[in-house]
């Protein structure tokens, strides 16, 4: 049958949903969800649509900030931050993926009583940013790397004729290997590499 067209319009107007239609529609995997995501210690209840990333997730449905969106496509580091102790890319990252999971952000390295983590500390004397901007994204890294370290994990830049030693074993080039999914506009990378340094040399390696 063909449907005659008017200016006005179809005349044939849409036939009405059925039963199968009205049940899809229920379970409409488009709309929100509600998600428990343990972030920083305390457990959220956030409604999120499926395709919400976790970066989109912090920044506008919990109102955690410090977690910045650059690129947007997993090439900057900004974003970074920690899902059970390992560092991820949150604009590529959904936040439904990560539910029951721990998250930590940039908000969360600060101990209760509002000690700076070292690392935070160490980039503020070393004066390793400039803009700031990609700074937090920096910050979790490094701290998840020196994690990396000390449980004796290469990197491409490790000798592989060599067992690595863990902090012993990390130079300038070590460091800036592991710290290269982390972009600064602002060139700040000498001080960067500075400042892991002075972490690594200052503070007990974690271990488990």
């Amino acid at each position: 049958m063909v449907t005659k067209v008017t200016s006005g319009g179809m005349t044939n107007p849409p036939a009405p949903r059925g039963p199968e239609e009205a049940t899809f529609a229920a379970r409409d995997p488009l709309g929100s969800v509600k998600l428990h995501l343990r972030i920083n210690g305390i457990t959220r209840d956030v409604h999120v649509e499926p395709w919400t990333t976790l970066l989109d997730g912090l920044r506008e449905r919990v109102g955690l900030t410090g977690t910045k969106k650059g690129c947007d496509h997993g090439a900057c580091g900004a974003c970074t931050v920690l899902v059970d102790g390992r560092r991820v890319l949150s604009c590529l990252t959904l936040a439904i993926s990560v539910r029951e999971r721990e998250i930590t952000t940039i908000e969360g390295l600060v101990a209760e009583d509002g000690t700076l983590h070292p690392m935070q500390r160490a980039f503020a004397e070393q004066d390793a940013l400039q803009c700031g901007y990609c700074t937090p994204g920096q910050i979790v890294s490094a701290v998840a790397m020196l994690a990396e370290v000390d449980l004796g994990h290469p990197s491409a830049a490790t000798d592989p004729r060599c067992p690595f030693s863990g902090r012993a074993d990390l130079d300038e080039r070590e460091i800036r290997e592991r710290m290269s999914g982390n972009l600064c506009r602002c060139a700040a990378y000498q001080n960067i590499v500075s400042a892991v340094r002075e972490v690594a040399a200052t503070t007990a390696p974690e271990r488990g």
